[in-house]
């Protein structure tokens, strides 16, 4: 089982970022927190990196109910998305795979919100387009 679930696209970077905002949206989750590693990069290293965000997406109903089931998971929230220009130009999306993440702790009921939550997630990488190859 991967620990990403990806789709590379044929949009621009922008128009990704915005149509993986809007699919979060739709399916619950809200971004805490983004991260513009080109940018960090550029600040802390004066190194150029193509375009890379990563979306610290959270659903709070899903986040609680696995906080009652192990308080220790928030180590493992957000749920990270990445939306990046790829070497060749492409555009590529990755959600972290939350079942994979969870395998390690080993509570039936954090599984099944995982199981959930990496249907949603899967949702939201087919929603922002055609994959290409």
């Amino acid at each position: 089982m991967e620990y990403h679930i990806t789709r590379t696209v044929e949009s621009s970077f922008g128009e990704t970022l915005k149509k993986v905002e809007a699919a979060l949206a739709e399916k619950g989750f809200g971004v805490l927190t983004e991260i513009d590693v080109a940018a960090t990069l550029k600040k802390k290293l004066d190194v150029d990196f193509r375009p890379y965000r990563i979306l610290g997406a959270c659903n709070p109903h899903f986040a609680y109910q696995a906080l009652q089931g192990e308080d220790k998971i928030g180590t493992l929230l957000p749920c990270n998305v990445v939306v990046q220009q790829t070497t060749d130009g492409r555009v590529e999306v990755s959600a972290m795979n939350p079942l994979v993440a969870m395998q390690m702790i080993g509570n039936p009921a954090v599984h099944r919100v995982a199981e959930e939550v990496t249907r949603r997630l899967r949702l939201v990488v087919e929603a922002v387009g055609t994959a290409v190859q």
